[in-house]
């Protein structure tokens, strides 16, 4: 069984890919197609000290719409990995950890930190535009 799982591992990484990918998109689709839910995010951001609000949400969305497609693709994810840590440590420390949320209540922001952490190390593996690339 580990001879299976070791020779497969990119199925496992692809699988994570996936998960982390499409969480990003999904956590920040309303806002990229709403002006609206853009400012209620960035009224989120005033109530939680973030200088330049609507600059900040604005570059933090995009951002995360960007990284989802790009780890969803495996393409440059060493890069957009790095720049997803950065975004997730702000959110734990500044918003979440600032808040007194509990861990259950970090557990999201958490997940997708820690998941791009693991991207930084192994890279997006055999199933990835970057593996494509690289193999020509």
């Amino acid at each position: 069984m580990n001879s299976f799982l070791d020779a497969n591992r990119h199925v496992g990484i692809f699988l994570l890919r996936l998960f982390i990918g499409l969480r990003l998109f999904y956590g920040v689709i309303d806002n990229v197609v709403s002006w609206e839910q853009m400012m209620e995010f960035a009224r989120f951001l005033t109530a939680n000290d973030f200088p330049f609000p609507v600059l900040s949400a604005i570059c933090s969305v995009y951002l995360q719409l960007l990284g989802s497609l790009m780890i969803l693709a495996g393409f440059k994810i060493r890069m957009a990995s790095l720049l997803m840590v950065a975004n997730f440590i702000i959110a734990v420390f500044f918003v979440h950890v600032k808040g007194g949320d509990s861990i259950e209540e970090m557990t999201p922001a958490l997940a997708m930190l820690f998941g791009c952490i693991t991207f930084l190390f192994i890279g997006a593996e055999r199933i990835s535009i970057d593996h494509y690339l690289e193999s020509r």
